[in-house]
């Protein structure tokens, strides 16, 4: 059995959840949706959702606009997770990753580093040029 695309699987979540079969999903179609995947948006947040990627102005969403909102949702997704794993290696507090704070995590995953081939790892997305990892420049690193 051939695995499913993005693309397809969106649409048999759009088909599903278009109740009527109209062709578009309603904010309270949306809210039901998301409400079966353990999300929780009161009306008005749906209708500010659908508001924000109605690519025709007529408060539903056409399956484009659906798979607009699904990518918006799973790239949030992507930048909370970097966040997280930035500030388990990121110097306490201070917004970068030190060659020194590398190396204790990566000891503590293991893998044994001198603050020298930290400081290499981090030269090679430093882009900047300040010795240390922004989060822009582990964002960069991690995409």
């Amino acid at each position: 059995m051939e695995a499913m695309n993005k693309q397809e699987q969106y649409e048999g979540v759009f088909n599903h959840f278009d109740e009527n079969g109209d062709g578009k999903i309603s904010p309270t179609e949306l809210q039901l949706c998301i409400g079966s995947i353990g999300g929780e948006l009161s009306l008005p947040e749906v209708e500010e959702a659908v508001a924000l990627v109605d690519s025709d102005g007529d408060g539903l969403l056409g399956l484009e606009d659906f798979v607009r909102l699904m990518e918006g949702v799973e790239e949030e997704e992507k930048m909370k997770d970097l966040r997280e794993a930035f500030r388990m290696y990121e110097m306490e507090g201070s917004g970068c990753i030190t060659a020194k704070s590398l190396k204790r995590m990566l000891s503590r995953l293991g893998q044994s580093k001198s603050v020298d081939e930290c400081k290499v790892m981090i030269a090679q997305f430093d882009l900047n040029g300040d010795g240390v990892l922004n989060f822009d420049e582990f964002k960069f690193m991690m995409i």
